[in-house]
C-alpha cells in the first residue's frame, strides 16, 4: 500500500510539473500583455489542481489495466497463431474506439453547423471510425509480417497528398483534422500496447522499429476517406462558401463549463461511452475467442476504474480551469489586433498544452523504454512540443495571411516524406505516432476554438474552409521535429566514429 503510495505520489508531482509551463504561458499573457486578472481566479485554479489528481490518477490507470491487458491479448493472439482472429481484433478495436470518441463528435458536428447539413455527422464519423478500424488490422498484418513502416507511409501519404489537389477547399482542412482527432486519451496508450505487445511477442521483431505505427496509420487513412467524402458531397456544385449566422458558429464554441452536478454527470457517463466500447470488444474476444480468464483481473478492473475517474476529472477540470481562460484569451488578442502576440499566443500554448498531453506522457515513457538509451522522456515531449508549437503558428499566419490551406498541407507532408527516407529507421514509426498523440483533450478543444475564432473575426475568411486545419498542422510538425533530431544525432555519431577512427 506504501508503495503505491509513493508511485502516486510521483505520478502527482509530475503531473503538476507537466502543467506549469500553461501556468506560465496563461499567467505571463495575463499580467503582461493583458495586464488583467481572469475572472473567478479561484475557479480556475480549483479547476487546474483537478487536472493534476486526474492525470496522475490517469497514468496510474494505465499502468495496472490498459497496458498490461493490451499486451497480454497481443501475446495470446500471436501465440495462437491466428492472423485472422487477430487482424478481426485489430479492426473491431479500432473502430470501436473511435465511434464514441468526444472530439470527433465535436468536430463533426461543427462541421454539419458551419457546412448547412450538406456535410453530415453521423456519415463522417462512421466513415473515420471504420477506416481506422480498417487500418488498424492493417498495422496489425504488418507487424505480424515484419513489413517496414517507411513504405506504409510514404505511399499513403503520396496518396493523402494526391487527392488533396482534387478535393474541394471546403474539406481539406476538415479532413486532416479528422484523422487528428482519431486519437484520443485512452485510444492510443491501447494501440500502442497492443503493437507493441505484438512485436515484442514475435521472434525477430523490434518493439521500437515495429510496435510502433498503428497510430500513425489510424491518423493517415481518415484524411484519404474524408477527402473522398467531400470529393462526392461537392461534385454537385453550388456555393463554395458562404458567411456562417452566429447561429451555425454556436455548436463550433467548446464546451461550457459544468456548472451543475447534471453537467458533471453528464461528463461522467460520456467518459463511460467512450470506454465502454473498447471494454466490450476486449472482453469478447478475451472470452469468446481466447477463451481464458483475465489475469489478474482484479487489478486489470481497478486500472480501468482508474483511467475513467481519471479522465472524467481531467476534463472536468479543464472545463473549469483551462478552457474559459484560453478561449477568452485568444478572443482578447484577437480584438486586439496586435498580430505579434496572435503569433506568440499560438506557439507558446501549442508547447505548453502538448507537454501537458497525458497520452504523449505514457507514450513517450513507452518510447524511451524501448528505444534503450537513444532517446528518453522529457526528450521526447519536448521535441513534439516544439514541432506542435511551430505547426500551429504557421496554420495561425496561414490563416491571417490568407494563403491556401492546399498548399500549406502539401509543402508540410512533402517535407514529412523526404525525412522520411533520410531519417534512420528506427524512428520513423515512433516519429508518426508522436505525431498523432498530440491532438487530444488539452490541445484539440483550444486549437479548435483559436482557428475558428480567428476565421470569424477576421474579414474575408470562411470558418469552413479557413476555421480547420490548425489540428492538422499540429499533428505534422511533431514528426518533422523528432526526425530532424533523430538525422541530426546519426550524423554527429557518424562524425564522431570517422573522426574517432581517422589517423592522427
Amino acid at each position: 500500500m506504501n508503495q503505491v503510495a509513493r508511485i502516486f505520489g510521483g505520478e502527482l508531482w509530475h503531473a503538476l510539473r507537466n502543467l506549469m509551463p500553461i501556468l506560465l504561458v496563461v499567467g505571463g499573457f495575463q499580467l503582461f500583455i493583458l495586464r488583467q486578472a481572469p475572472d473567478d481566479l479561484a475557479t480556475i485554479l480549483l479547476g487546474l489542481g483537478i487536472v493534476v489528481i486526474g492525470i496522475a490518477t490517469f497514468l496510474q490507470g494505465l499502468e495496472l489495466g490498459v497496458f498490461p491487458i493490451g499486451k497480454n491479448l497481443a501475446n495470446d493472439f500471436a501465440r495462437k497463431g491466428s492472423i485472422a482472429w487477430l487482424t478481426l481484433f485489430g479492426f473491431c478495436l479500432g473502430t470501436a474506439t473511435v465511434i464514441a470518441e468526444p472530439a470527433l463528435i465535436a468536430v463533426a458536428e461543427q462541421a454539419e453547423s458551419i457546412s448547412e447539413g450538406r456535410i453530415q455527422s453521423l456519415t463522417l464519423r462512421l466513415l473515420v471510425a471504420f477506416s481506422v478500424g480498417f487500418v488498424v488490422a492493417l498495422g496489425v498484418i504488418r507487424i505480424a509480417l515484419g513489413h517496414s513502416i517507411v513504405w506504409y507511409m510514404v505511399i499513403g501519404y503520396t496518396l493523402v497528398v494526391s487527392i488533396t489537389f482534387f478535393a474541394p477547399a471546403e474539406i481539406v482542412g476538415l479532413a486532416y483534422d479528422s484523422g487528428g482527432v482519431t486519437t484520443n486519451i485512452v485510444t492510443v496508450p491501447l494501440i500502442a500496447a497492443l503493437g507493441m505487445g505484438l512485436a515484442s511477442s514475435i521472434r525477430g521483431r523490434s518493439t521500437l522499429t515495429d510496435g510502433f505505427g498503428l497510430v500513425a496509420l489510424a491518423v493517415m487513412v481518415p484524411m484519404i476517406t474524408v477527402q473522398l467524402y467531400g470529393i462526392l458531397v461537392y461534385s454537385g456544385g453550388g456555393e463554395a462558401g458562404f458567411e456562417a449566422s452566429p447561429e451555425a458558429l454556436a455548436g463550433a464554441d467548446i464546451d461550457e463549463v459544468p456548472a451543475t452536478v447534471t453537467g458533471m454527470l453528464g461528463d461522467l457517463f460520456r467518459m463511460l461511452g467512450d470506454v465502454l466500447p473498447i471494454i466490450a470488444v476486449v472482453l469478447i474476444f478475451q472470452y469468446l475467442v481466447l477463451r481464458k480468464p483475465v489475469a489478474h483481473l482484479h487489478k486489470v478492473v481497478f486500472g480501468f476504474v482508474m483511467v475513467i475517474l481519471g479522465l472524467y476529472a481531467f476534463v472536468v477540470g479543464l472545463k473549469l480551469g483551462l478552457f474559459p481562460v484560453g478561449a477568452g484569451m485568444a478572443e482578447q488578442l484577437i480584438e486586439r489586433d496586435v498580430v505579434f502576440f496572435i503569433y506568440l499566443f499560438a506557439f507558446l500554448i501549442g508547447w505548453a498544452t502538448t507537454m501537458a498531453e497525458p497520452a504523449l506522457i505514457a507514450v513517450g515513457k513507452k518510447a524511451a523504454e524501448a528505444a534503450r538509451g537513444k532517446l528518453d522522456g522529457a526528450t521526447i515531449r519536448n521535441l513534439v512540443a516544439l514541432g506542435v508549437a511551430i505547426g500551429i503558428t504557421i496554420g495561425v499566419h496561414r490563416l491571417i495571411s490568407g494563403g491556401s490551406m492546399h498548399y500549406y498541407i502539401i509543402g508540410g507532408y512533402s517535407l514529412v516524406l523526404l525525412l522520411t527516407l533520410l531519417a534512420p529507421k528506427y524512428i520513423v514509426a515512433l516519429a508518426f505516432d508522436l505525431g498523432g498523440v498530440t491532438t487530444s483533450e488539452v490541445t484539440v478543444p483550444l486549437i479548435t476554438a483559436l482557428g475558428i475564432g480567428l476565421a470569424t473575426r477576421i474579414e474575408g475568411r470562411d470558418p469552413l474552409i479557413d476555421g480547420f486545419g490548425l489540428i492538422a498542422f499540429a499533428s505534422i510538425f511533431p514528426i518533422v521535429t523528432v526526425m530532424l533530431y533523430a538525422i541530426t544525432v546519426e550524423f554527429i555519431i557518424r562524425r564522431r566514429a570517422r573522426a574517432a577512427g581517422s589517423p592522427e
